[in-house]
């Protein structure tokens, strides 16, 4: 049994085990460091440990993460490539040799673009891995070199940065680890100790010192059930009440003129526009009491430190990146840039101003890439219909040209997918899997494990987890940037992304010396080419010494407490030109969400992640599965009582894109008309064989063409 002081020995032992320093890869936040003990004489990592030293790690790691080693060495991992020998989906494979998958893939490959160009292969990657070099670096070599089509990779952030930037110019937040300097901590559409929980310490030492943290969320979350107040809003309305909050403020007098008339444009037509909310309209629209409302923002404009997280959750509906936008204004507003521990963070990767030139081999390209796929139409992009393939192309913006079937170019008929499965986590999986299915599409898949997705794979390739390759990984969630080195061989067969991806050039016969760059030779050129001053003092041999390095920014961090956003009027944008460029309304606003969160027909279905999971990573570790035991859609007992539904009952849940089988769980976690099915799991692991994304519509947001995983609105219906 791995207990602490088994941890402890297993580091402390230095002549039986050797220690590597390395980071979490996933996608999540905290971008934590850690440590790894490999048995000197097997060379097997027998424990993993968060860093100790690190300041946001701090030697704990998240339930998922420290089940890694279980992951690491679980009796499932590919072992060796996989050629498909039954019908798509069946997950019937058979094992070839490196040399024969290879000469296989690149032949075939190669008939594709020979008969239809480079255009005719597809991408499909995302955050399975974070890693600057397993991530993108020679996967997008490749695709430069054959012209393949684009992939606009929108299914998580997008919406929210692009509202974010509107506004500050950047995704430049606040120190996460300033929050323990707050005196009130507002979390907004985050759960944060699901997602995001190493940034709980900090918020814990705030509320030490008198700081009140209050959660606004639809579903009261672990976090919100550890908070001094929740705030059950309706789904979708966030910019309502930030409106409502401005509403108030602005005619109690209660902003900061000063900041307001120095550091930023606009505001006097924010002042406008928020006249327009009172807070009787906005309790109709989002079901907050009015007078929550007039002592949220009465408390919010006069404490001296006021901080607001927001996560991704918070943009997934139709208007989710007008209502980060709308929220980004809050701190202008009330002058919270100017102090210690106050702002705002959605995402700190705004200030790693990463050069990339050389990185992906533009230089690669011969011809311009003739496409871009929005992710989130992955089943329409997949369509031999040029009337269906054409709504898959990306317009993020509603002055962006509109496409008729003439523009959709050719069929796909090659997809490769790597750090990502399709099949279980975009939107609309049935026309998603009708796109796998198609036996004229050569699909090859990176993997450590036989997904959903893989099963559909013509090949399955075996990938290296990250105890077995170089990395380098830029938070999203601190300033801390950390260098992963290899702890153990790869196993089996496995090899890196990178690896796989120079193999397959070489298959086509690509060879540029950039595809003979080794993987430490190209993280040491990256790093060392940064010339930003936030990478001053920053060297390979200092990562590979230390692991990991803070930007070299100021201490404290306050980048907006004088101004200087990354706008192009250099303040902070009330007002965006920009916006109205693009067609937007250039005033904060709020845009209601696609279905009526206020009507009485049918229930609003939200699918955050599982605690145990991190999208569909780790959902095959028996023990996190164990502790999530079967899909669930958690209910509100009063909906439940009008549909004759009881604890433990399975339920259908379903719409005019799906249905799926889940198990309803009764309670107040959830306010009357909402319903919650954590996520996200493999279609396979599913009583039906199917997930909530079988619901889940192809449709976007308003800004950046992100996904609407929780603008979906279902019934439900006793088994």
């Amino acid at each position: 049994m791995d207990t602490p002081t088994r941890r402890r020995q297993a580091f402390d032992d230095h002549t039986r085990h050797r220690i590597v320093t390395g980071v979490c890869p996933h996608d999540c936040p905290d971008s934590c460091s850690w440590q790894v003990a490999v048995d000197r004489q097997t060379g097997q990592a027998v424990n993993l440990r968060g860093h100790p030293e690190h300041p946001v790690t701090r030697g704990a790691l998240c339930t998922k993460v420290d089940r890694y080693l279980e992951r690491t060495y679980h009796p499932d991992r590919l072992k060796t490539p996989l050629r498909r020998n039954g019908p798509k989906g069946s997950g019937s494979f058979e094992p070839v040799s490196w040399d024969i998958a290879l000469k296989e893939i690149g032949s075939r490959l190669g008939d594709v673009l020979n008969r239809h160009g480079g255009a005719a292969v597809l991408p499909y990657s995302y955050a399975g891995t974070m890693g600057v070099l397993q991530g993108e670096a020679m996967a997008q070599r490749l695709f430069h070199a054959i012209g393949a089509s684009k992939l606009a990779r929108t299914i998580c952030a997008e919406a929210g940065v692009v509202g974010h930037k509107y506004t500050t110019g950047a995704t430049i937040g606040m120190d996460p680890l300033d929050f323990a300097r707050s005196t009130m901590v507002v979390i907004w559409g985050s759960n944060t100790l699901t997602s995001n929980p190493h940034l709980w310490r900090p918020i814990l030492a705030a509320r030490k010192q008198g700081a009140k943290v209050i959660v606004i969320d639809p579903v009261c979350t672990r976090t919100a059930k550890a908070a001094d107040l929740w705030i059950p809003i309706r789904p979708g309305t966030d910019a309502a009440l930030a409106l409502g909050l401005m509403h108030v403020i602005f005619a109690e007098g209660l902003e900061d003129c000063s900041y307001i008339n120095d550091h930023c444009i606009g505001g006097e037509q924010l002042r406008a526009r928020a006249r327009e909310f009172s807070p009787e309209r906005v309790a109709e629209i989002t079901g907050v009491d009015r007078q929550q409302i007039i002592d949220l923002a009465r408390e919010y404009a006069t404490t001296t430190a006021p901080a607001i997280r927001i996560n991704y959750g918070l943009q997934r509906h139709r208007g989710g990146g007008m209502a980060v936008r709308t929220l980004t204004c809050l701190p202008a507003v009330v002058g919270a840039f100017k102090v210690r521990g106050g702002g705002i963070l959605l995402s700190t990767s705004g200030q790693f101003h990463f050069d990339r030139s050389g990185l992906l081999g533009e230089q690669l390209a011969t011809t311009p890439r003739p496409r871009t796929f929005n992710m989130n139409f992955l089943g329409d992009a997949l369509s031999l219909d040029p009337a269906v393939r054409v709504r898959a192309l990306h317009r993020p913006r509603p002055n962006d040209p509109t496409y008729g079937p003439e523009d959709a170019g050719v069929p796909v008929h090659a997809l490769i997918v790597y750090n990502s499965n399709p099949a279980a986590v975009t939107p609309d999986q049935r026309s998603v899997r009708a796109g796998l299915a198609r036996e004229d599409l050569l699909t090859v898949v990176l993997e450590h494990f036989q997904t959903d997705t893989a099963d559909y794979a013509d090949y399955v390739l075996p990938a290296t987890t990250q105890l077995e390759h170089w990395d380098l990984l830029k938070p999203y969630g601190h300033l801390y940037l950390a260098l992963n080195q290899p702890a153990i061989e790869p196993l089996f067969q496995a090899l890196p992304n990178t690896e796989i991806f120079r193999r397959l050039a070489f298959a086509l016969g690509l060879d540029d010396p950039l595809f003979r760059q080794g993987d430490r030779e190209i993280l040491q050129t990256f790093v060392d080419s940064q010339q930003h001053a936030v990478f001053s003092g920053i060297t390979f041999e200092r990562l590979v010494d230390e692991g990991y390095c803070r930007l070299n920014v100021p201490e404290p961090y306050l980048p907006n407490a004088e101004g200087g956003f990354l706008t192009p009027s250099g303040k902070c944008e009330l007002y965006s030109q920009q916006m109205a460029d693009a067609g937007y309304d250039p005033v904060p606003n709020y845009t209601p969400p696609l279905v009526d969160t206020s009507d009485t027909e049918g229930l609003v279905c939200l699918s955050p992640p599982a605690h145990s999971f991190l999208n569909s990573s780790f959902v095959n570790v028996e023990k996190l599965q164990k502790r999530e035991a079967t899909p669930l859609l958690h209910m509100h007992p009063q909906d439940a009582a009008a549909r004759n539904i009881a604890e433990g009952q399975k339920v259908r849940v379903h719409n005019r894109v799906g249905a799926v089988e889940l198990t309803a769980k009764l309670g107040e976690l959830v306010r009357p008309g909402v319903v919650m099915a954590p996520g996200v799991w493999w279609a396979k692991l599913s009583p039906d064989g199917c997930n909530i994304n079988q619901i889940v519509p192809q449709g976007q947001t308003d800004m950046g063409g992100g996904a609407i995983f929780y603008d979906v609105r279902v019934e439900v219906v006793g088994l």
